[in-house]
Protein backbone atom coordinates (compact mmCIF):
# COMPACT_ATOMS: atom_id res chain seq x y z
CA UNK A 1 0.00 0.00 0.00
CA UNK A 2 1.07 3.45 -0.60
CA UNK A 3 1.21 6.38 1.80
CA UNK A 4 -1.58 7.59 0.13
CA UNK A 5 -4.04 4.71 0.75
CA UNK A 6 -3.13 2.65 3.64
CA UNK A 7 -7.36 2.55 4.17
CA UNK A 8 -7.52 0.95 0.41
CA UNK A 9 -9.20 -3.19 1.19
CA UNK A 10 -8.63 -2.66 5.12
CA UNK A 11 -11.21 -4.23 6.88
CA UNK A 12 -11.57 -2.43 10.50
CA UNK A 13 -13.97 -2.52 13.85
CA UNK A 14 -15.02 -0.36 15.92
CA UNK A 15 -15.51 -1.85 19.27
CA UNK A 16 -17.56 0.56 21.82
CA UNK A 17 -20.23 2.80 19.10
CA UNK A 18 -21.02 5.42 22.03
CA UNK A 19 -21.31 8.48 21.39
CA UNK A 20 -17.22 8.91 20.07
CA UNK A 21 -17.06 5.55 18.58
CA UNK A 22 -20.17 6.06 16.22
CA UNK A 23 -18.64 9.32 15.10
CA UNK A 24 -15.74 7.46 14.62
CA UNK A 25 -17.62 5.00 12.60
CA UNK A 26 -19.77 6.82 10.99
CA UNK A 27 -16.79 8.91 9.49
CA UNK A 28 -14.79 6.10 8.74
CA UNK A 29 -17.83 4.57 6.37
CA UNK A 30 -18.56 8.60 5.05
CA UNK A 31 -14.81 8.28 3.62
CA UNK A 32 -15.63 4.43 2.13
CA UNK A 33 -13.75 2.69 4.57
CA UNK A 34 -15.16 -1.06 5.19
CA UNK A 35 -16.17 -0.67 8.94
CA UNK A 36 -18.32 -2.32 11.38
CA UNK A 37 -19.13 -1.31 14.53
CA UNK A 38 -19.95 -3.52 17.84
CA UNK A 39 -21.70 -2.21 20.68
CA UNK A 40 -23.30 -3.49 24.12
CA UNK A 41 -26.14 -1.13 24.23
CA UNK A 42 -28.90 -3.23 22.37
CA UNK A 43 -30.97 -0.51 22.33
CA UNK A 44 -28.23 1.50 20.54
CA UNK A 45 -27.39 -1.53 17.84
CA UNK A 46 -31.21 -1.17 17.05
CA UNK A 47 -31.34 2.06 16.61
CA UNK A 48 -28.39 2.52 14.36
CA UNK A 49 -29.65 -0.87 12.48
CA UNK A 50 -33.12 0.79 11.59
CA UNK A 51 -31.87 4.49 11.02
CA UNK A 52 -27.94 4.26 10.76
CA UNK A 53 -25.60 6.23 12.96
CA UNK A 54 -27.49 9.70 12.93
CA UNK A 55 -24.89 12.52 14.19
CA UNK A 56 -26.37 15.84 14.69
CA UNK A 57 -23.44 18.72 14.78
CA UNK A 58 -24.98 22.04 15.13
CA UNK A 59 -28.53 22.13 12.75
CA UNK A 60 -27.81 19.53 11.17
CA UNK A 61 -28.14 15.54 10.84
CA UNK A 62 -26.29 13.33 9.11
CA UNK A 63 -27.48 9.99 8.91
CA UNK A 64 -25.17 7.13 8.01
CA UNK A 65 -25.39 3.06 7.27
CA UNK A 66 -22.81 0.71 9.21
CA UNK A 67 -22.71 -2.93 9.23
CA UNK A 68 -23.45 -2.61 13.22
CA UNK A 69 -23.72 -5.72 15.83
CA UNK A 70 -24.48 -6.66 19.24
CA UNK A 71 -21.52 -7.67 21.57
CA UNK A 72 -22.51 -11.19 22.00
CA UNK A 73 -22.18 -11.53 17.95
CA UNK A 74 -18.42 -11.74 18.11
CA UNK A 75 -18.67 -15.13 18.63
CA UNK A 76 -20.42 -15.84 15.54
CA UNK A 77 -17.82 -13.49 13.39
CA UNK A 78 -15.03 -15.69 11.03
CA UNK A 79 -13.48 -13.21 8.83
CA UNK A 80 -10.73 -10.98 10.76
CA UNK A 81 -10.26 -7.63 11.10
CA UNK A 82 -6.86 -5.18 9.98
CA UNK A 83 -7.89 -2.62 12.29
CA UNK A 84 -10.11 -2.74 15.88
CA UNK A 85 -10.62 0.89 17.00
CA UNK A 86 -11.30 0.34 20.86
CA UNK A 87 -13.73 2.80 22.12
CA UNK A 88 -14.86 1.42 25.40
CA UNK A 89 -14.26 2.66 29.03
CA UNK A 90 -10.83 2.04 30.08
CA UNK A 91 -12.24 -0.58 32.77
CA UNK A 92 -13.51 -2.42 30.06
CA UNK A 93 -10.27 -2.87 28.01
CA UNK A 94 -9.00 -6.37 29.00
CA UNK A 95 -12.02 -8.34 28.16
CA UNK A 96 -12.50 -6.49 25.03
CA UNK A 97 -9.01 -7.11 23.47
CA UNK A 98 -9.78 -10.78 24.55
CA UNK A 99 -13.31 -10.57 23.18
CA UNK A 100 -11.52 -9.34 19.90
CA UNK A 101 -8.50 -10.92 19.64
CA UNK A 102 -9.26 -14.26 18.21
CA UNK A 103 -10.54 -12.06 15.10
CA UNK A 104 -6.80 -10.51 14.60
CA UNK A 105 -4.21 -11.90 12.55
CA UNK A 106 -0.85 -11.67 12.64
CA UNK A 107 -0.60 -8.29 10.94
CA UNK A 108 -3.66 -6.86 13.02
CA UNK A 109 -3.52 -3.90 15.26
CA UNK A 110 -5.65 -2.65 17.85
CA UNK A 111 -5.95 1.19 18.48
CA UNK A 112 -6.88 2.05 21.94
CA UNK A 113 -8.91 5.40 21.28
CA UNK A 114 -9.47 5.53 24.87
CA UNK A 115 -9.07 8.28 28.01
CA UNK A 116 -6.87 6.45 30.75
CA UNK A 117 -3.42 4.57 30.59
CA UNK A 118 -4.67 1.66 28.73
CA UNK A 119 -2.26 1.07 25.97
CA UNK A 120 -0.10 -1.72 28.21
CA UNK A 121 -3.54 -3.67 29.02
CA UNK A 122 -3.72 -4.17 25.26
CA UNK A 123 -0.49 -4.86 24.69
CA UNK A 124 -0.73 -7.26 27.54
CA UNK A 125 -3.93 -9.04 25.63
CA UNK A 126 -2.92 -8.94 21.67
CA UNK A 127 0.88 -8.36 21.86
CA UNK A 128 2.91 -5.12 22.12
CA UNK A 129 3.94 -5.63 17.99
CA UNK A 130 -0.20 -5.38 17.29
CA UNK A 131 -0.84 -2.41 20.05
CA UNK A 132 -0.96 1.48 19.12
CA UNK A 133 -1.70 3.74 21.32
CA UNK A 134 -3.86 6.98 20.76
CA UNK A 135 -5.34 9.90 22.89
CA UNK A 136 -8.78 11.45 21.80
CA UNK A 137 -10.07 14.87 22.25
CA UNK A 138 -13.79 14.61 20.57
CA UNK A 139 -16.43 16.11 22.86
CA UNK A 140 -19.55 14.84 22.01
CA UNK A 141 -22.92 13.14 23.82
CA UNK A 142 -25.27 10.04 23.38
CA UNK A 143 -28.49 10.29 25.94
CA UNK A 144 -30.73 8.81 22.86
CA UNK A 145 -29.76 5.37 21.14
CA UNK A 146 -28.62 5.62 18.01
CA UNK A 147 -28.16 9.50 17.96
CA UNK A 148 -24.76 11.58 19.10
CA UNK A 149 -24.75 14.89 19.51
CA UNK A 150 -21.36 16.41 18.28
CA UNK A 151 -19.98 19.02 19.93
CA UNK A 152 -16.90 19.63 18.25
CA UNK A 153 -16.41 19.58 14.55
CA UNK A 154 -13.60 17.40 12.89
CA UNK A 155 -10.68 20.73 12.50
CA UNK A 156 -11.57 20.92 16.61
CA UNK A 157 -11.25 16.79 17.03
CA UNK A 158 -7.83 15.76 17.96
CA UNK A 159 -5.44 13.04 18.60
CA UNK A 160 -2.06 11.27 19.19
CA UNK A 161 -1.00 7.95 17.96
CA UNK A 162 1.83 5.89 18.43
CA UNK A 163 3.31 2.58 19.15
CA UNK A 164 4.61 1.24 22.33
CA UNK A 165 7.22 -0.79 20.66
CA UNK A 166 9.32 -0.78 17.47
CA UNK A 167 7.35 -3.83 15.81
CA UNK A 168 4.18 -2.08 15.65
CA UNK A 169 5.56 1.17 14.27
CA UNK A 170 4.62 0.39 10.89
CA UNK A 171 0.92 0.58 11.68
CA UNK A 172 0.79 3.79 13.07
CA UNK A 173 0.93 5.65 9.78
CA UNK A 174 -2.15 3.80 9.00
CA UNK A 175 -3.71 4.14 12.47
CA UNK A 176 -3.58 8.23 11.92
CA UNK A 177 -4.74 7.96 8.05
CA UNK A 178 -8.06 5.89 9.97
CA UNK A 179 -8.47 9.20 12.45
CA UNK A 180 -7.97 11.77 9.92
CA UNK A 181 -11.30 10.53 8.71
CA UNK A 182 -12.39 11.85 12.06
CA UNK A 183 -9.90 15.37 13.12
CA UNK A 184 -6.98 16.36 13.17
CA UNK A 185 -3.91 13.39 14.21
CA UNK A 186 -0.36 13.71 15.61
CA UNK A 187 2.20 10.92 15.13
CA UNK A 188 4.04 10.60 18.37
CA UNK A 189 7.52 8.30 19.51
CA UNK A 190 6.28 8.63 22.73
CA UNK A 191 2.64 8.21 23.52
CA UNK A 192 2.95 7.06 27.00
CA UNK A 193 3.83 10.94 27.63
CA UNK A 194 0.94 12.26 25.48
CA UNK A 195 -1.49 9.87 27.20
CA UNK A 196 -0.39 11.20 30.46
CA UNK A 197 -0.40 14.61 29.10
CA UNK A 198 -4.79 13.72 28.61
CA UNK A 199 -4.73 12.12 31.78
CA UNK A 200 -3.39 15.43 33.39
CA UNK A 201 -6.61 17.38 31.80
CA UNK A 202 -8.95 14.55 32.55
CA UNK A 203 -8.13 14.76 36.57
CA UNK A 204 -8.63 18.70 36.56
CA UNK A 205 -12.37 18.58 34.46
CA UNK A 206 -14.30 15.17 34.40
CA UNK A 207 -15.02 14.05 37.78
CA UNK A 208 -14.29 17.88 39.22
CA UNK A 209 -17.40 19.47 37.16
CA UNK A 210 -19.33 15.93 37.40
CA UNK A 211 -18.83 16.29 40.90
CA UNK A 212 -20.69 19.77 40.89
CA UNK A 213 -23.50 18.72 38.33
CA UNK A 214 -22.17 21.95 36.00
CA UNK A 215 -20.74 21.50 32.53
CA UNK A 216 -17.02 21.50 32.69
CA UNK A 217 -16.91 24.95 31.03
CA UNK A 218 -18.75 26.16 33.99
CA UNK A 219 -17.11 24.39 36.59
CA UNK A 220 -13.83 26.06 35.39
CA UNK A 221 -15.63 29.40 35.98
CA UNK A 222 -17.48 28.70 39.30
CA UNK A 223 -15.80 30.47 42.24
CA UNK A 224 -13.15 28.03 44.13
CA UNK A 225 -13.36 25.74 41.09
CA UNK A 226 -10.28 26.74 39.11
CA UNK A 227 -7.91 26.20 42.15
CA UNK A 228 -9.24 22.52 42.65
CA UNK A 229 -8.87 21.83 39.08
CA UNK A 230 -5.29 22.98 38.69
CA UNK A 231 -4.01 21.57 42.02
CA UNK A 232 -5.51 18.12 40.42
CA UNK A 233 -3.91 18.46 37.17
CA UNK A 234 -0.60 19.76 38.79
CA UNK A 235 -0.58 16.68 41.24
CA UNK A 236 -0.68 14.31 38.36
CA UNK A 237 2.26 16.70 36.39
CA UNK A 238 4.14 15.97 39.22
CA UNK A 239 3.64 12.26 39.06
CA UNK A 240 4.23 12.40 35.58
CA UNK A 241 8.00 14.00 35.66
CA UNK A 242 9.17 12.08 38.81
CA UNK A 243 7.94 8.83 36.52
CA UNK A 244 9.89 10.09 34.16
CA UNK A 245 7.23 10.91 31.35
CA UNK A 246 7.77 14.47 29.39
CA UNK A 247 5.30 17.45 30.03
CA UNK A 248 4.63 17.80 26.35
CA UNK A 249 1.75 19.47 24.60
CA UNK A 250 -0.89 18.30 23.40
CA UNK A 251 -4.32 19.53 21.22
CA UNK A 252 -1.55 20.98 19.10
CA UNK A 253 -0.16 23.41 21.43
CA UNK A 254 2.63 25.69 20.78
CA UNK A 255 4.68 27.97 23.00
CA UNK A 256 6.67 27.83 26.20
CA UNK A 257 3.72 27.91 28.71
CA UNK A 258 2.36 24.80 26.96
CA UNK A 259 5.05 22.82 27.55
CA UNK A 260 6.07 24.34 31.63
CA UNK A 261 5.28 21.85 34.45
CA UNK A 262 4.45 25.21 36.36
CA UNK A 263 1.63 26.44 33.82
CA UNK A 264 0.80 23.45 31.95
CA UNK A 265 -2.29 22.87 33.99
CA UNK A 266 -3.82 26.00 33.01
CA UNK A 267 -2.80 26.22 29.52
CA UNK A 268 -4.69 22.87 29.00
CA UNK A 269 -7.87 23.88 30.58
CA UNK A 270 -7.91 27.15 29.39
CA UNK A 271 -7.20 25.85 25.56
CA UNK A 272 -9.83 23.10 25.83
CA UNK A 273 -12.18 25.49 27.69
CA UNK A 274 -11.42 28.37 24.37
CA UNK A 275 -11.10 25.53 21.41
CA UNK A 276 -12.81 22.27 22.11
CA UNK A 277 -15.84 22.37 23.90
CA UNK A 278 -19.11 24.18 23.87
CA UNK A 279 -20.26 26.11 26.98
CA UNK A 280 -22.97 23.06 27.99
CA UNK A 281 -20.51 19.97 27.40
CA UNK A 282 -20.86 18.02 29.85
CA UNK A 283 -17.97 15.29 30.79
CA UNK A 284 -18.41 12.06 30.11
CA UNK A 285 -18.26 11.09 34.04
CA UNK A 286 -21.71 13.18 34.29
CA UNK A 287 -22.89 11.80 31.30
CA UNK A 288 -22.44 7.75 32.57
CA UNK A 289 -24.50 9.01 35.90
CA UNK A 290 -27.06 10.68 34.56
CA UNK A 291 -27.43 6.98 32.39
CA UNK A 292 -26.45 5.51 36.01
CA UNK A 293 -23.42 3.74 34.70
CA UNK A 294 -20.07 3.18 36.32
CA UNK A 295 -17.62 6.10 35.19
CA UNK A 296 -14.24 5.73 34.92
CA UNK A 297 -13.53 7.63 38.22
CA UNK A 298 -10.94 5.00 39.33
CA UNK A 299 -8.93 4.26 36.26
CA UNK A 300 -8.28 8.24 36.45
CA UNK A 301 -7.67 9.23 40.04
CA UNK A 302 -6.42 6.48 41.25
CA UNK A 303 -3.51 6.17 38.77
CA UNK A 304 -2.76 9.41 39.81
CA UNK A 305 -2.41 9.13 43.50
CA UNK A 306 -1.16 5.35 43.08
CA UNK A 307 1.72 6.37 41.00
CA UNK A 308 2.56 9.37 43.29
CA UNK A 309 2.46 7.22 46.06
CA UNK A 310 5.35 5.08 44.25
CA UNK A 311 8.02 7.68 44.11
CA UNK A 312 6.73 9.29 48.07
CA UNK A 313 4.55 11.95 46.26
CA UNK A 314 1.16 12.85 48.02
CA UNK A 315 -1.81 13.72 45.77
CA UNK A 316 -4.62 14.74 48.14
CA UNK A 317 -7.45 16.54 45.67
CA UNK A 318 -6.82 13.51 43.40
CA UNK A 319 -8.12 11.40 46.17
CA UNK A 320 -10.20 13.40 47.08
CA UNK A 321 -12.00 13.51 43.99
CA UNK A 322 -11.35 9.85 44.05
CA UNK A 323 -13.38 9.30 47.21
CA UNK A 324 -16.30 11.37 46.50
CA UNK A 325 -16.84 10.13 42.47
CA UNK A 326 -16.69 6.95 44.16
CA UNK A 327 -19.39 7.88 46.95
CA UNK A 328 -21.41 9.21 43.74
CA UNK A 329 -21.07 5.86 42.32
CA UNK A 330 -22.53 3.93 45.60
CA UNK A 331 -25.00 6.73 46.06
CA UNK A 332 -23.82 7.90 49.13
CA UNK A 333 -23.47 11.56 47.56
CA UNK A 334 -26.10 13.60 44.96
CA UNK A 335 -23.58 15.56 42.30
CA UNK A 336 -24.34 19.64 43.49
CA UNK A 337 -22.58 23.04 43.82
CA UNK A 338 -23.20 22.42 47.11
CA UNK A 339 -19.80 19.46 47.48
CA UNK A 340 -17.41 22.42 46.30
CA UNK A 341 -16.25 22.88 50.18
CA UNK A 342 -15.58 19.27 50.30
CA UNK A 343 -13.10 19.27 47.52
CA UNK A 344 -11.54 22.96 48.39
CA UNK A 345 -11.06 21.33 51.82
CA UNK A 346 -8.14 18.69 49.98
CA UNK A 347 -6.45 22.06 49.09
CA UNK A 348 -3.14 21.80 51.81
CA UNK A 349 -0.83 24.83 50.17
CA UNK A 350 -1.54 27.70 48.02
CA UNK A 351 -2.18 26.85 44.34
CA UNK A 352 -0.87 29.11 41.67
CA UNK A 353 -3.54 30.12 39.75
CA UNK A 354 -2.73 32.42 36.43
CA UNK A 355 -5.53 34.26 34.74
CA UNK A 356 -8.08 33.29 32.48
CA UNK A 357 -7.38 34.47 28.91
CA UNK A 358 -10.88 35.33 29.29
CA UNK A 359 -13.98 35.26 31.53
CA UNK A 360 -16.30 33.29 28.87
CA UNK A 361 -13.62 32.83 26.05
CA UNK A 362 -15.30 33.20 22.43
CA UNK A 363 -16.39 29.46 20.98
CA UNK A 364 -14.35 29.37 18.16
CA UNK A 365 -16.31 27.16 15.59
CA UNK A 366 -17.06 27.58 12.35
CA UNK A 367 -20.66 29.74 11.57
CA UNK A 368 -24.03 28.23 11.78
Amino acid sequence: MSEKNHMDGLRVAVLGAGANGSIIASDLAEHGVDVVAIDQWPSNVEAIREHGIRVQLDDTVRSTRVLTHHLCEIAEMRQPFDAVLLVMKAYDTRWACELIKPLLHENSFVVGVQNGMTADVIADVVGSERTVGAVIEVTSAMYTPGLVERHSAPERCWFAVGALSPAAERHVPVAAELLRCVGVVEETDDIQSAKWMKLVLNVAELVTSAVLDLSIADCARYPGMREVMLAAGNEAVAAAQAHGYSVRPIFGMEGDEAASPETYVASILDNLVENYIQPDSRATVLQDWMKHRRSEVVELHAEVVELAKRYGLDAPVNARILELGVKVERGELVPSTANVEMLREALRSPVLVPARSAERPAQRYLPR
